[in-house]
């Protein structure tokens, strides 16, 4: 019974990760807890441990006396995450390659290359999940406990944030997505060479992309800062 009730909230868990990931539900959502204990035969008990870890995660807001709800995505949020995820990305990518094994990097060669058959044939969903795990694997080989809670809840955001880049609408679009998946096979080459500094310049080359495609749509303005450089002060 043990390992059946681990089963139902891994299950649980995973399946709100992704519908969250993937705006199936969308930043402030109200959690039908109702609903959910039924689809995945789980008490009100531990339904409440698994909110409370993708609370801790970043995924879920939780309330008092209220439902859980899928964390936020405000005008503040942004301007947090267009601020910190240069910096952040810079660092988590200068120590993959000075820390990532090679098993590491074995499994972000197999992610891009889940991320390459996702570009060719899978949906937006597919992409975004793709790409989200070939970072993901980056934050691993970083091996900081200090700022790999930091980069994975800058990659719930990227994700969810990111949807539009995974559905072009231009030739331009189209072409910047072969362009990340060219600049993944060059921070490939630059850790696999423990060439740390050229895997920090890759990160800022990435995230520029990645900005500016994502900046058409919801980039608040006067946000581009330099990669390091972080803000003197809150404005007013």
């Amino acid at each position: 019974m043990k390992d059946e009730a681990k089963s139902r909230k891994t299950a649980l868990r995973e399946h709100l990760k992704m519908s969250i990931l993937t705006l199936r539900l969308r930043p402030g959502d109200d959690l039908d807890e109702a609903h959910l204990s039924d689809e995945f035969g789980l008490s009100r008990t531990p339904l409440r441990e698994v909110f409370r870890q993708l609370a801790g995660e970043g995924y879920l807001d939780l309330r008092k006396n209220r439902s859980a709800r899928v964390s936020e995505m405000s005008y503040t949020t942004l301007r947090d995450f267009f601020l910190a995820a240069p910096m952040v990305y810079g660092a988590i990518l200068r120590l993959a390659a000075v820390n990532a094994t090679n098993v590491q990097i074995s499994d972000l060669k197999a992610a891009q290359h889940a991320f390459k058959a996702a570009l060719h044939s899978g949906s937006a969903e597919d992409r975004a999940l793709a790409n989200n795990r070939f970072h993901d694997v980056t934050g691993e080989m970083s091996g900081n406990v200090y700022l790999l809670p930091s980069f994975n809840r800058l990659l719930i955001d990227h994700a969810r944030i990111g949807m539009t880049f995974y559905r072009p609408q231009t030739v331009e679009m189209s072409e910047n997505l072969s362009l990340a998946s060219q600049q993944h096979d060059a921070i490939i080459a630059a850790i696999e060479a423990r060439d740390e500094v050229e895997a920090a310049k890759l990160a800022e080359d990435h995230w520029n992309l990645s900005r500016d495609q994502i900046g058409m749509f919801v980039m608040p303005d006067a946000l581009d800062v330099p990669m390091g450089i972080p803000p003197l002060s809150k404005p007013a």
